[in-house]
């Protein structure tokens, strides 16, 4: 069976918000929002609390070396809601499901929703098994493809094709049990990279953007998001 293919996501907050809004999420208390620089004075900007950021970079940027950071221990593993990317242009989809379905305390989940059902579901998956469920989801289960497919269309620049090769990625930031998390569905497993806290995410997301991303980059290709406070 051919690969399957998500047409990406457009890196705009209205968009993610919306697309997480109809996947179940209430975001009538956190939204994505923009933030504008790495700048101490532009990360004030942002609405608090901070629950996740999102990260896209150009495939440039992807560093071999990942500095201080390691891959995640047992606790996380098991603590944490992480899944794999198997479908071709999802990292966008996956950054979200990463962003929201680590935060269920702070962003309620509709009864039946997408987002309810697919956690419910998946709950006691591996993460392979739960981007397999994504992907090909069982047979009356909930699947995630029509309402992508609208947000693919909703942004503000013309979408490309499905089977585009896209020289883009999405990953996502957490920080959990006192750690700072980057979730790629790429890899193994979750990324520590090392202490945090729930005030200091996006100060320690930005200082880890710009030691582990920027500087092997000269491309203006790079925006974050944070899932934060409604303004």
């Amino acid at each position: 069976m051919a690969k399957k293919h998500f047409v990406p996501l457009e890196s705009n907050p209205e968009v993610l918000t919306s697309f997480a809004a109809n996947l179940g999420a209430d975001v009538s208390n956190f939204q994505f929002t923009d933030v504008w620089g790495l700048d101490p004075d532009l990360l004030a900007m942002v609405p608090r609390p901070v629950l996740a950021v999102i990260l896209l970079f150009p495939m440039e940027a992807a560093p071999s070396s990942r500095g201080a950071a390691s891959e995640a221990d047992d606790f996380a593993l098991q603590s944490l809601w992480y899944t794999k990317q198997t479908i071709g242009n999802a990292c966008g989809t996956i950054a979200v499901l990463h962003a929201l379905l680590n935060n269920t305390e702070d962003v309620a989940l509709a009864p039946g929703s997408f987002l309810a059902r697919f956690r419910e579901a998946t709950a006691a998956k591996t993460p392979a098994e739960r981007a397999a469920y994504l992907e090909d989801p069982p047979d009356a289960s909930v699947d995630i493809t029509s309402s992508h497919a609208a947000a693919a269309q909703a942004g503000s620049t013309a979408a490309p094709e499905a089977t585009a090769d896209i020289d883009l990625h999405f990953v996502t930031f957490v920080e959990h049990g006192g750690r700072l998390y980057e979730l790629d569905g790429r890899r193994e497993g979750p990324v520590d990279h090392g202490a945090s806290s729930r005030d200091g995410l996006l100060a320690d997301t930005a200082a880890v953007v710009r030691r582990v991303y920027l500087s092997s980059s000269d491309s203006l290709s790079f925006n974050l998001i944070a899932l934060a406070a409604a303004a």
